[in-house]
């Protein structure tokens, strides 16, 4: 039996909602008895795309999460609702059972990740349910994995260690939404956004000219990392810690070396640095 999984990859996500569209289109004024019944066309976001913009003018980043049903190990959805009323199959995936979820709203007050929507018309809780329908019919992914342009969506047999996304887990670089939840979960992220510093330098007698080539080097602990300004004289240090302290040293042949302490509380834009002779 598969162990139905996914892997989404933030770096490779665009925005462009073909994910969001894609859903929309297999489940909107469509019945799939057993499986899920119609979504509405609107309020419902079985796959929601989350925007995270982070940094300050003119060191701006903006990020898509692709967010689905998490398909958690033990769902809360499960014992938050009325017995037989949502269920996990032996291949992971959790069911929402349209016929016996009717009427039951704390299903959707369960869910801590907010996958779970009302459906008023029907009186139904609704989510996805990584198109289950078309996966006992053969297919190999659901309908957002199938048309995602960039490859951001990731679907298989999380068991099968020929799999593309066994192989990406086995790399060891996903991790989990709101690992704050402490919820073991079927759906896993590379490249969640994570706090940056950034900077430009400029020589004092060169202000006309980028500062290309200026070592960077940013310390924390035993935690190292190094980079040069670019073309631009810009810099930057992205996927660091939340709340932790760093010292940013510039160095440059010719030019005093000069260290800046800072604590990433948030994003952080150390702006137009000066290195002087």
């Amino acid at each position: 039996m598969a162990r139905f999984g996914m892997i989404i990859d933030v770096d490779k996500c665009t925005g462009c909602y073909s994910c969001f569209l894609a859903c929309k289109d297999e489940f909107c004024g469509n019945n799939y008895p057993g499986y899920a019944a119609s979504q509405p066309a609107k309020g419902h976001y079985w796959m929601k795309i989350v925007s995270v913009e982070r940094g300050t003018t003119p060191k701006v980043k903006l990020d898509y999460i692709p967010t689905p049903c998490q398909q958690c190990e033990n769902p809360t959805c499960i014992s938050g609702g009325t017995p037989g009323a949502v269920y996990k199959r032996p291949d992971g995936i959790v069911i929402i059972d349209p016929e016996k979820a009717k009427g039951d709203k704390d299903i959707v007050s369960s869910c801590p990740y907010r996958v779970i929507y009302w459906n008023e018309e029907l009186k139904v809780a609704q989510k996805c349910n990584f198109c289950a329908h078309l996966l006992d019919k053969g297919w190999k992914e659901p309908r957002c994995v199938e048309t995602c342009p960039t490859g951001a969506l990731v679907f298989g047999d999380l068991d099968d260690p020929k799999s593309e996304i066994a192989k990406k887990a086995k790399e060891g670089n996903t991790e989990v939404l709101h690992p704050e939840f402490a919820m073991k979960t079927s759906v896993s992220y590379i490249g969640l956004p994570k706090k940056f510093i950034a900077g430009e330098v400029v020589f004092a007698d060169k202000k006309d000219e980028a500062a290309v080539g200026v070592k960077v080097t940013l310390v924390s602990g035993s935690m190292k990392m190094n980079t040069l300004t670019d073309h631009y004289g810009d810099f930057e240090f992205d996927g660091l810690d939340s709340n932790k302290e760093y010292t940013v040293r510039l160095e440059y042949s010719g030019y005093r070396a000069q260290e800046i302490s800072v604590k990433t509380l948030k994003d952080v834009n150390l702006g137009e640095i000066v290195m002087k002779k």
